[in-house]
């Protein structure tokens, strides 16, 4: 692939690919991103380009990496444009999207990096980072001093090279020449993302400033939002068909699904894009919205990961085609919705058929293996706390009782046909003890309940829960997963 045709205008895209609803070049910006991967691009610089299109405003971006340079190297000889390519069953629908203004590789530009966040004009400082690269210990709520990044950041505070620090710097230097601080709006896939975030800021600048921490507490907005989306890794295929729909060579495009979901607590003291016209949902709380998608959407998943996996079910598509098992995945979402109370701008018979057509979308490649991992640390959320619901309401156990048999049966660590995998799970010896010291369904039952931690105790506890898990598990045990999936379609 040349450089000859590299996207970098608007003015002469041949092909079919929409392009901004708005000059890019006439709106300054108001945000800086760090992390600007495909996920961003895919999403929140996908709701900023709609909200400049609907509304305008100096709300443009500029994307920082912290680490890397691929991506600066990439947008930025096309200034910042890129196609955003979303797949379905039925089509492939191209964009150009034109709402990053550049983006800083903060490894060979520090310096630009904090002029950028101490520019008056910033107003929103927002983040796709992952859990990890925050050096936040989210079970005390402070800075991880393990963290090499925050260790470094402590030591030399004016020279920051990782999260905390930068946003502590920035924070500071504002403070000190009287500009107002900016809205600090976290948008990984993490609970309470706002609050975390704001905890590990005020805890790291605290050990070295209190003053200024106290300021943090008081004057700066953490707003929480949960983000939805699913984006692959961008291919050959993806960079080929952005060519072919744009007439360009494009060394950024990313390609994603139809659907996404934006929800934000509306904390914004220095402005914000106009982003619900792109769809976001602004609210006071985004809790019982996380809660909705863990126990809906994630919990779904990772019942039909174990089944799916257990039964030669590569993908989360094939759990959901024709020689899938549909029903017994709608009958989850129903389950999981009946725990939820009623949520504004959400119609939860609505999400549960959008999370079914992202299911089966045939254009996302997401392996039931992938989704297995890590059960100890997503059962509680997804799976156990709404069980100890409804159990404690006399309704129907079974749905949940059979999602957690299935993960059960997936910790053996065998395939009926004796094929051995590894559980990549943080509790895997915790795990193979469990299962090594049980001699039938109900002991390994009892042994995984009793891990510490896990289980809440009215689970752990209730003869009607576990004869429901054990008489699930067993089944699998005995007769074959297929059978047990089969089994409980007729019930």
């Amino acid at each position: 692939m040349t450089d000859r045709k590299r996207l970098s205008s608007l003015a002469d895209i041949a092909g079919s690919a929409s392009r901004p609803g708005y000059e890019p070049s006439r709106h300054g910006c108001g945000i800086v991103h760090l992390g600007v991967g495909a996920f961003h691009r895919a999403h929140q610089a996908d709701y900023t380009d709609a909200a400049l299109a609907a509304r305008g405003g100096d709300w443009r971006i500029v994307g920082v990496s912290l680490r890397g340079h691929d991506v600066a190297d990439a947008l930025n000889p096309q200034n910042g444009l890129y196609t955003l390519i979303e797949r379905d069953a039925a089509r492939a629908r191209a964009r150009v999207i034109g709402s990053i203004e550049r983006v800083i590789a903060a490894s060979r530009e520090p310096a630009a990096l904090m002029q950028a966040l101490v520019d008056p004009a910033t107003r929103i400082v927002s983040m796709t980072v992952t859990e990890k690269a925050y050096g936040i210990d989210r079970a005390r709520m402070t800075a991880d001093l393990n963290h090499s990044a925050v260790a470094a950041d402590l030591a030399k505070p004016a020279q920051p090279t990782g999260v905390l620090g930068v946003l502590t710097e920035a924070l500071k230097r504002r403070r000190a020449s009287g500009t107002a601080p900016f809205t600090v709006l976290c948008c990984d896939n993490l609970p309470d993302n706002g609050a975390f975030v704001r905890a590990g800021v005020i805890d790291f600048t605290r050990r070295f400033d209190p003053a200024l921490a106290d300021w943090i507490a008081t004057d700066v907005a953490f707003p929480s939002s949960m983000v939805d989306r699913i984006t692959p890794a961008a291919t050959q295929r993806t960079l080929d068909d952005a060519q072919q729909i744009t007439g360009y060579v494009d060394h950024a495009a990313i390609e994603t699904e139809p659907f996404r979901q934006w929800v934000i607590e509306d904390r914004f003291p220095s402005g914000r894009p106009a982003w619900e016209t792109g769809g976001a949902l602004f609210v006071d709380d985004v809790r019982p919205y996380e809660t909705m998608k863990l126990r809906m959407l994630n919990g779904s998943h990772s019942m039909l990961a174990y089944a799916g996996f257990l039964t030669g079910r590569r993908y989360v598509r094939d759990t959901v085609g024709p020689a899938g098992f549909r029903p017994l995945i709608m009958r989850h979402l129903s389950a999981a919705a009946s725990t939820l109370r009623p949520l504004p701008g959400i119609e939860l018979d609505v999400y549960a058929a959008d999370i079914l057509a992202r299911f089966a979308n045939p254009a996302i490649a997401h392996e039931t293996r992938q989704i297995a991992m890590d059960g100890t640390e997503k059962l509680p959320q997804r799976l156990l706390t709404p069980a100890a619901e409804l159990l404690a309401e006399d309704a129907d156990i079974g749905p949940f009782a059979f999602a957690v048999a299935a993960w059960m049966r997936y910790c053996l660590g065998r395939l009926d046909d004796g094929t051995v995998y590894a559980l990549n799970d943080p509790r895997e010896t915790d795990i193979a003890k469990a299962v090594s010291s049980s001699r039938s369904p109900s002991d390994l039952a009892k042994a995984l309940h009793a891990l510490p931690g896990l289980f809440p105790d009215r689970l752990r506890s209730d003869p009607q829960w576990l004869n429901a898990v054990s008489s699930r598990l067993g089944k699998m045990m005995r007769d074959g997963m297929q059978a047990a999936v089969a089994s409980e379609l007729v019930h």
